[in-house]
């Protein structure tokens, strides 16, 4: 790409993940090389479904599988967690640059600094000095003022309401 810009989807509410994945189905469809990870999550995902039947364009570095909440997991378990995000941040990165990929989404990236399982200071190096042609997309909740202001776009997803609020856990093909 001529011109790689930053792109944050945040907020409360559901579709962060969507929108980020309807921005590389959009970029794998005019033949952008797209590449995905995603952290805290569990692997078995619709999206992941989809992606894996668009071919050669859009491809999915996976992390090993997040069963529980970080809060739930022991202490054994959390800093297993962390090591294997960091490395996995790297390696992506590393990857990104190599195969010059056109848009690379880091799902729940913002989730993960958050937690300390991704350093903030390594992503903002990183946005900072990427390839100028590479595209990126950050998601979670509550990113980091400095993210914010090294962004181009910032999209707030707000949560007016919720069916989990009413008893209603996720779905498959819905919400995951």
């Amino acid at each position: 790409m001529e011109l790689g810009l930053i792109h944050i989807y945040c907020g409360d509410g559901k579709g962060k993940t969507t929108a980020a994945m309807g921005l590389g189905i959009r970029a794998a469809g005019r033949d952008k090389k797209v590449l995905l990870t995603q952290f805290l999550k569990d692997n078995n995902t619709g999206e992941l479904i989809s992606i894996e039947k668009l071919g050669e364009n859009f491809k999915v570095l996976k992390g090993e599988p997040v069963k529980k909440f970080f809060k739930f997991m022991s202490e054994e378990e959390q800093i297993h967690t962390k090591k294997e995000h960091e490395e996995r941040f790297k390696k992506v990165i590393s990857k990104a640059i190599k195969e010059n990929v056109d848009l690379l989404i880091l799902d729940e990236i913002i989730a993960s600094i958050n937690l300390d399982l991704v350093s903030l200071e390594e992503v903002i190096n990183f946005l900072k000095t990427k390839p100028k042609g590479l595209e990126v997309v950050l998601t979670g909740r509550n990113p980091d003022e400095r993210l914010v202001e090294l962004a181009d776009y910032v999209s707030e997803i707000k949560a007016i309401k919720h069916p989990y609020n009413q008893g209603i856990n996720s779905r498959i093909g819905i919400e995951k």
